[in-house]
């Protein structure tokens, strides 16, 4: 039996050397291995998860930006359309001055041409009153 025994010795013995070779040689690089790829990977979670919250920070920065230029936006449309208002209004009222000016000096004009011929009635009417008088005067003779 004692044969036996020494075999299982010799056998535990190489197993356990048989196991220190492996641990050497396969578990220790492996788990360093996969340690650093869990390392890694912990890593590109972290990185992932920070850039996610940049990234809704900027997001947030963006709509503040979005919302404040289209608040300056419309202000500066407003001020645009009010003093685009006054211009107009300035616009208008020396059209409407110029406008009483032609009508103004057509009213003269007509006056004068309505005083000209007043004052040409006259030797009109005088003109007339003969043509008149020498047709009758010359349809009687």
């Amino acid at each position: 039996m004692l044969s036996l025994d020494g075999t299982l010795v010799v056998q535990l013995i190489n197993f356990v050397v048989f196991l220190a070779i492996l641990n050497v040689i396969f578990f220790k690089p492996v788990g360093a291995a996969i340690a650093r790829r869990r390392a890694y990977i912990d890593g590109l979670k972290h990185d992932i998860e920070q850039l996610q919250t940049d990234a809704k920070a900027l997001r947030g920065q963006a709509d503040e930006r979005r919302v404040a230029a289209r608040r300056d936006a419309d202000e500066a449309v407003a001020r645009g359309r009010v003093e685009a208002g006054k211009e107009a209004d300035v616009i208008a009222a020396g059209a409407q001055e110029r406008a009483m000016g032609i009508v103004a000096d057509a009213h003269a004009k007509v006056a004068d041409e309505l005083n000209a011929a007043r004052a040409d009635e006259p030797r009109i009417v005088a003109a007339l009153a003969d043509e008149l008088l020498g047709r009758a005067l010359g349809g009687v003779a």
